[in-house]
């Protein structure tokens, strides 16, 4: 199909799946809907239930972070969309979230509760809410999701029972199921399938659920005109067909979002009398006359968001606890309505606490499951976040390294709580909840720091502050080629200053202060990455460790050193062995232990045959760089380049590192000069200070 140019009506009808639009668009009888629940009973699975198996149906992933073991739900992930609402560093919470919808799906009580996403704004609640729907929708359209619903067939002659219409879809979409009498519907699941091995409690199912007022009011008209014989009025006007979750058709899918108090209706939750049917019926209580359109009645078999639910007018209350706690819903003037629906809300912190305090609220605080969605205290995973909007390709520019992620350092620290511990900076704390070792630090001391910090990750900057100030470095005419960490972390110390949600000056100037914190260990990132680049010729590195290993070896077992020029025997050379090991601050107490242990394990690696090599010592590696840049810093000459003053073999010299940093570090030709020229004013200025 790639080969073909899309130009005919005939070339473009070849996209589609008819055999999948067969397959969603099926109908057929009572009696073959009954051999479909007989071959996959899941078809008459709850909301709940079949919410639940869409989320694991994607899979999982079991890890294990600091000694706990974490599932990760590929489904948040966001897989059938591209990533493109993929949900990051929040694994825990939606685990916390997947294990609510896994009570509720066993009938073990979380079915009569609201679930409330709680967080601060921008904590990705909206999407996780958008996820679960699309992902019904999605679901809905596949072999393991499908799910039925009927209309209602009438002659001519007999269209009046349904107001004039010969198709009369079920308002609700409800399950064929609920056609069979409630006195006779255990007995026939049960002969239809073994209820023992359905995957969920049979209590789960309500078999005692009723239909809708309209589609009762036609069936005791159909029956009475059949004399009673319900095969025969089952046979003649029930038609089954496959329903398809959808939020855009207001089928299985809806989403109330609060208005003003003096356009806020409940009728919008249990839907209205249509005034034009009430002169055919001659009454406005006959539920014939009546749209059963609310957000509630279209929700029904499948999930109802509340945007921002605390705003709800109190008016609403009633009819959103008895959707909760009965799953039952009232009509303006008819009976209690059965409904099957997640119910599934957000708010934020300042709504919250409105709720906390209001009294007339209690009755909602108790049937409400809150689940906190805070911020992510990762740096790489909130890199994450603002990777999949601003990646290359998407934007068309290149982005020099560390941009995102400084900008995501600096994030989280505005979102940690100092640490307790006086020995451990605000940074080091960022650097551990990220994975990294800090000597003097356990798993233990980390998960303590967790368990001391009750509110981290409730405050702090918004993902979509830093987002909106990378995009107007974006757009900016300053730079039309690349994109570096300086210029969108000015942009986001500029738009600190007028942040509408940040009026707290002592706030605005920690954060400034934060702010700081990221620049200097940029420098010590990017004085970093210039050394290595420097220092990158291996063959050099392997002489030297070499050098370093036979004057170790010598040292340690008390021998002496061969001179590979003279022949002669020397003494062990303190000097460049302390050269080395002083680049990674090996104190001179601690020598002998670092010298033995490093023999050991060379000794160790020789007993199973392997060999030993530099790189597989991180901190050795890291040792003989730096020397190596130091050895060769003179030759180089950084500093002219500040001068402008570069010969032609400076100049060679100087296209060899920005190669190196354009290969192995991910710079372009634009970021690798100008990184260059930002590390060679730093030792021009003498600041020559290395990162261990």
């Amino acid at each position: 199909m790639t080969d073909i140019k899309l130009t005919t009506v005939s070339e473009i009808g070849k996209l589609q799946d008819k055999e999948a639009y067969k397959a969603i668009n099926w109908t057929g009888t009572f009696q073959e809907y009954l051999n479909i629940v007989k071959e996959s009973p899941e078809v008459i699975r709850t909301a709940y239930q079949r919410l639940y198996d869409m989320m694991i149906s994607h899979g999982v992933d079991i890890y294990t972070d600091f000694k706990k073991e974490i599932t990760r739900y590929n489904f948040f992930y966001d897989p059938v969309n591209g990533g493109k609402d993929a949900v990051y560093g929040l694994d825990i919470p939606l685990q916390r979230f997947v294990n609510v919808i896994k009570g509720a799906a066993m009938g073990y009580g979380p079915e009569s509760r609201i679930i409330l996403l709680h967080g601060p704004v921008g904590s990705a609640k909206s999407t996780v809410a958008r996820l679960i729907k699309r992902g019904l929708e999605d679901y809905s359209r596949t072999e393991k999701g499908k799910l039925y619903t009927f209309d209602w067939i009438l002659p001519q002659e007999l269209a009046h029972i349904s107001g004039g219409e010969t198709i009369f879809p079920s308002p609700m979409n409800e399950d064929p199921i609920l056609l069979i009498p409630v006195e006779w519907r255990e007995k026939v699941l049960g002969d239809l399938i073994d209820l023992n091995n359905f995957p969920y409690p049979a209590a789960t199912l309500k078999l005692d659920r009723e239909l809708d007022p309209a589609s009762r009011q036609i069936y005791r008209e159909l029956i009475k005109h059949h004399d009673g014989d319900w095969e025969k009025m089952i046979e003649t006007h029930i038609r089954v067909r496959r329903l398809v979750l959808s939020e855009k058709n207001r089928c299985g899918i809806g989403t109330f979002q609060p208005k003003d108090e003096k356009n806020q209706d409940s009728t919008e939750l249990t839907g209205d009398l249509n005034y034009r049917k009430i002169a055919e019926f001659g009454t406005d209580s006959d539920p014939r006359a009546f749209n059963f359109d609310g957000e509630f009645n279209i929700a029904n078999r499948g999930i109802i968001e509340f945007i921002e639910i605390l705003k709800l007018d109190v008016a609403f209350l009633y009819d959103l606890l008895g959707a909760t706690q009965e799953h039952k819903i009232k009509p303006k003037k008819f009976a209690q309505t059965d409904i099957d629906e997640v119910i599934i809300g957000h708010t934020n912190e300042a709504e919250y606490r409105k709720l906390l305090n209001n009294e007339f609220m209690e009755a909602l605080r108790d049937r409400t499951i809150k689940i906190d969605t805070p911020y992510v205290t990762r740096v790489s995973e909130e890199e994450k976040i603002y990777r999949k909007s601003f990646n290359e390709e998407k934007i068309k520019k290149h982005i020099a390294p560390h941009t995102l992620e400084m900008a995501a350092m600096w994030t989280i620290l505005t979102r940690l709580e100092d640490p307790k511990k006086h020995n451990l900076t605000l940074l080091q704390k960022l650097k551990l909840y990220d994975g990294k070792n800090i000597p003097g630090f356990t798993v233990d001391n980390i998960k303590e720091l967790r368990k001391e910090s009750m509110r981290e990750g409730m405050d702090g900057i918004s993902p979509r502050f830093v987002q909106d100030k990378i995009s107007n470095v974006l757009v900016s005419d300053e730079d039309e080629g690349c994109i570096n960490p300086f210029m969108v972390l000015n942009e986001l110390e500029k738009g600190l200053r007028s942040h509408s949600l940040i009026t707290n000056e002592e706030i605005k100037a920690h954060y400034r202060e934060l702010m700081a914190v990221v620049k200097e260990e940029y420098e010590d990132l990017v004085k970093n990455e210039v050394q290595r680049a420097i220092s990158a010729d291996e063959e050099a590195i392997g002489k030297l460790c070499a050098n370093y290993i036979d004057n170790v070896k010598a040292y340690t077992q008390r021998e002496r050193v061969k001179n590979k020029y003279t022949g002669e025997y020397m003494e062990p050379d303190e000097h460049l062995m302390r050269s080395i090991e002083e680049k990674i601050d090996i104190p001179e107490s601690r020598k002998d232990d670092f010298r033995r242990e490093l023999m050991n394990y060379i000794g160790a690696l020789a007993v199973d045959g392997k060999q030993f090599d530099y790189r597989m010592n991180e901190r050795l590696t890291r040792a003989l760089e730096l020397k190596l840049f130091e050895d060769s810093r003179d030759a180089i000459k950084l500093t002219s380049i500040v001068s402008g003053m570069v010969d032609k073999d400076e100049q060679a010299k100087i296209e060899i590192i920005k190669s190196r940093l354009i290969r192995n570090y991910g710079y372009c030709e634009i970021c690798s000069s100008d990184i260059l020229q930002y590390v060679a004013s730093i030792f021009a200025r003498g600041d020559v200070k290395s990162v261990k």
